[in-house]
C-alpha cells in the first residue's frame, strides 16, 4: 500500500525565481537543511546522486533517476533502497504560480514497497525535513527576490 507525504508553502516571489533557486543545486549546502547535495544533470532520464539529512536521523545518499522534468514547474525522481520493490520513493517538487509575484511550492513523495509499513519513524522525520526545506527555500527566495 503506497504512503504519500505532501507538504506545501506559499512563496512570495515569482515562480521562475523559485525554480532558479531549486535547480541551482551547487548552492544547496548554503541553504537547504534536508537535501544537502544533488550531483548530476537535471534532465529527464538522468541519474542523480542525492544526499538527504532527515532531522533526527542519519544522512543518506542514494541514486534516483529523474522521471519528470518540466522546466519552471516540476522536478521528480524515483529512488530505491537496495532492490526495487523493497522501499521505493517517487519524490517531486512542483511550483504553481499565484499571480506574477507569488507561487505555491509543493514537496511530496510517494513510498511503495514491502518495508514501507515498518518505516513510520523515518517517514515522520522525512516529512519534517520537507517542511524545513520548504521554509528554507521560501526564506532564501524571498530574501533574494523581494516582492514588489
Amino acid at each position: 500500500m503506497p504512503t504519500t507525504i505532501t507538504t506545501g508553502i506559499r512563496i512570495d516571489a515569482p515562480a521562475d525565481a523559485v525554480w532558479a533557486t531549486l535547480t541551482d543545486t551547487s548552492l544547496f549546502r548554503e541553504w537547504n537543511p534536508f537535501v544537502t547535495e544533488i550531483h548530476g544533470r537535471l534532465a529527464l532520464g538522468e541519474r542523480l546522486r542525492v544526499r538527504i539529512a532527515p532531522p533526527g536521523g542519519a544522512a543518506m545518499t542514494f541514486r534516483p533517476r529523474i522521471t519528470r522534468f518540466i522546466p519552471g514547474r516540476q522536478l521528480a525522481w524515483l529512488g530505491s533502497f537496495g532492490v526495487r520493490g523493497i522501499f521505493d520513493g517517487e519524490h517531486s517538487f512542483t511550483i504553481e504560480p499565484i499571480g506574477a509575484h507569488a507561487c505555491r511550492f509543493t514537496h511530496a513523495e510517494t513510498f511503495r514497497g514491502v518495508l514501507v509499513p515498518l518505516m513510520r519513524g523515518a517517514l515522520a522525520r522525512t516529512e519534517s525535513g520537507f517542511e524545513l526545506m520548504n521554509a528554507a527555500l521560501r526564506d532564501r527566495v524571498e530574501t533574494v527576490v523581494p516582492v514588489r
